[in-house]
């Protein structure tokens, strides 16, 4: 076994209350929530894109798309309100937030199909700056492992969402060519794993229960080497999963060694944690999922006065607070910590035609000093 291996492995019980945070944080409220707003002002600046972008420049947005960008909109506004009250079928195949992020990944395939920087859904290339600043703002509603509370579907070749806790704590996992999704921050302290409950199930069997899942193996001794006998053992056989009532417990990924290849292969699944957030209408305090460290790829506050303090579109903010466009009379906003700078959509000099302008910020006042 590796070494990488070992340091993500589910024995382990650090690992397994990380994984088990992972899992909740994920199909919590206030991460799908955040995704719907983010992709709200990702669309609202596509468009204004779309209509304002100047002629003279080479690089152009497709207007076919903003239908499709308006569609995962409304399948979020349709769907997260129903998370808020309890209700988890939005996760099956035909959900709305199952279908919202099926959508918004054909949507990041194809965002910008110029050949210089794409190929066949990859891109090869870094976009142009104003193109990058609208990639910046979609890619902020996505979350590595976002896919994990939505039902697998029934087909041959699907197993499930998270076959090892790697996909969700190393951090490589959140790195990719020409972008890096934030690694979340765990609390200090992080609960127990429960110990489990009686109720299991077989992978191909309906699954009575929202919540977390563990694949596990069933054995027990036999007199003679045929005849079971005694209790039956259970150990764990892989990653938690969270797995949504009424569809079919998935499979997992297996090693046969006879071939020295890796199969589809069935589990029992026993429920850990039976998820019964919000449906008596209350939303709990979720903040330990969005515990917030300085951004790695962002300038940092050394003590700067706040005029001194400036970032550009698409970057993002690293001071809470109240900021002010440079060269733009009347452009202020506020932008919380770790949100990507918006654009400003004005009116060109001189003419009634408004415009999107990337443009510089200046910060004004800090969300928790007095006017600087």
């Amino acid at each position: 076994m590796s070494e990488k291996m070992k340091l993500y492995d589910m024995q382990d019980d650090d690992v397994r209350r990380q994984v088990f945070w992972m899992q909740k944080r994920l199909s919590s409220y206030a991460l799908w929530k955040r995704k719907r707003d983010a992709w709200e002002m990702f669309a609202y600046a596509y468009e204004a894109a779309v209509k304002n972008w100047p002629k003279s420049q080479p690089e152009q947005m497709d207007p076919d798309m903003l239908p499709q960008i308006y569609e995962v909109l409304f399948l979020y506004n349709e769907g997260v309100p129903e998370l808020a009250k309890g209700h988890r079928f939005v996760w099956r195949v035909d959900g709305p937030l199952a279908l919202a992020i099926d959508k918004a990944g054909t949507i990041s395939r194809y965002f910008y199909t110029d050949p210089d920087y794409w190929e066949r859904g990859m891109q090869l290339a870094p976009y142009p700056p104003p193109v990058e600043a609208l990639h910046k703002l979609m890619r902020a509603s996505e979350f590595n492992g976002e896919y994990a509370p939505t039902e697998v579907p029934d087909a041959p070749h699907m197993t499930a969402r998270c076959p090892a806790p790697g996909s969700l704590l190393n951090p490589d996992a959140y790195k990719f060519m020409f972008y890096e999704l934030p690694y979340p921050v765990f609390p200090a302290r992080l609960p127990d794993v429960p110990a489990g409950s009686d109720l299991i199930v077989r992978s191909g069997q309906r699954v009575p229960k929202d919540g977390i899942w563990e694949p596990v193996r069933m054995d027990r001794d036999k007199a003679f080497g045929i005849v079971p006998i005694g209790a039956k053992r259970i150990e764990s056989n892989g990653c938690f999963n969270y797995l949504v009532a009424d569809g079919k417990a998935p499979f997992i990924d297996g090693w046969n060694e006879a071939h020295a290849r890796a199969e589809r292969v069935a589990s029992y699944w026993r429920l850990l944690w039976e998820d019964v957030r919000y449906k008596d209408g209350v939303i709990p305090d979720e903040s330990e999922y969005f515990l917030e460290r300085a951004p790695m790829d962002a300038p940092t506050d050394h003590g700067q006065l706040a005029e001194e303090i400036e970032v550009r579109t698409g970057d993002v903010c690293p001071v809470t607070g109240i900021w002010e466009a440079k060269d733009f009379e009347n452009h202020r906003i506020e932008v919380s910590q770790g949100k990507v700078m918006p654009d400003v959509l004005a009116s060109v000099p001189g003419s009634a035609e408004r415009r999107v302008h990337w443009v510089t910020w200046c910060l004004v006042r800090r969300a928790d000093r007095t006017h600087c």
